[in-house]
């Protein structure tokens, strides 16, 4: 059994469509970032990584590479339950976090869930998403970003 952790961050903006755990959600700000910004996915894959002892995200898809230049990062995800299963390992569970003021995602959990699992050959009941605000303090509070952790189980 290996326990991985794993963190993303990225910058709110207008113009960019705001992809949270593989499901667009409508709002007036997106993440920003060479891909498509999903930090959610990008916390899932380094947990499942760093699990591993793979590395990071940085390493397998860097951001200066226009191979990984707005991929969808749901590839990066299959790309990365590739890479732990190539070590012998298998995804057990998912537990994350998402950091943020607004949009409220509790609608989209649901969709996240399946859409996550899906990928990883787990069950939605595999893969857990919470969600929580700052209370508006700082870059989180003031919807400049937004922050991701995960933590994974493999066997």
């Amino acid at each position: 059994m290996r326990i991985g952790s794993g963190v993303d961050f990225h910058q709110l903006v207008e113009g960019r469509d705001l992809w949270i755990g593989g499901i667009k959600i409508p709002h007036h700000k997106g993440a920003l970032g060479h891909s498509d910004a999903d930090v959610l996915l990008h916390a899932i894959c380094d947990a499942l990584l760093g699990a591993a002892c793979l590395g990071d995200i940085g390493t397998h898809f860097p951001d200066t590479s226009n191979d990984f230049k707005d991929i969808d990062s749901k590839i990066l995800l299959a790309k990365s339950i590739e890479l732990i299963k190539a070590e012998g390992y298998q995804l057990i569970n998912i537990d994350a976090t998402l950091c943020l003021e607004a949009p409220k995602i509790k609608p989209y959990v649901s969709a996240m869930q399946e859409t996550i699992a899906k990928i990883c050959g787990v069950t939605n009941k595999d893969v857990s998403i919470k969600a929580t605000t700052t209370e508006k303090l700082g870059f989180v509070g003031r919807e400049e970003g937004l922050v991701a952790y995960a933590t994974v189980l493999l066997q």
